[in-house]
């Protein structure tokens, strides 16, 4: 296994949307191993595959002490209601935090590195990962969710956060 580097803002594989896993072989097994030893660390909530540099649609998390991971994930069900803004950030976005609009319930569904199938599914903060990672296999980042007001400081605020890098 091997801790990734993750890419930040800028990098264009962050926005250019994640192909499917059509074949699970020696190279998606590394990648899961990546994906999970990557987000096994204090202070990361979900890692997309494309945030360590792979177009492959897979994600891992690190929630409630519970990691894990999907490949081929997909959003099958969302709740109309939406819970209490909260602040959100990403690793790809290094220390910048913003109420971002999220559903109360998500769960997706996908499969694991036998085939078998995988469901991911909950409210509040499991709900905000499984849309903030699916967003990111689809080329957003949660930028592009934040109210237009609160984007446009974001925005600002990262510019200035990159010209001191």
């Amino acid at each position: 296994m091997a801790m990734r580097d993750i890419r930040v803002v800028g990098d264009p594989v962050l926005r250019t949307p994640c192909e499917p896993i059509t074949v699970i072989d020696d190279r998606v097994r590394q990648l899961v191993e990546d994906l999970v030893e990557t987000v096994d660390h204090d202070g990361r909530a979900g890692l997309a595959a494309n945030q360590i540099g792979v177009s492959l649609r897979a994600f891992s998390w690190n929630i409630d002490g519970e990691i894990g991971y999907i490949l081929n994930p997909e959003i099958v069900e969302v709740s109309d209601e939406l819970q209490e803004l909260g602040e959100e950030g990403c690793l790809s976005v290094p220390g910048l935090w913003y109420e971002c609009e999220r559903p109360a319930y998500a769960r997706a569904v996908g499969t694991d590195l036998d085939g078998n199938e995988v469901v991911i599914e909950g409210e509040e903060i499991w709900a905000r990962l499984i849309k903030h990672e699916v967003d990111h296999l689809d080329g957003h980042l949660y930028l592009d969710r934040l109210r237009k007001d609160v984007r446009k400081r974001a925005m600002r605020e990262l510019r200035e956060s990159l010209e001191k890098a």
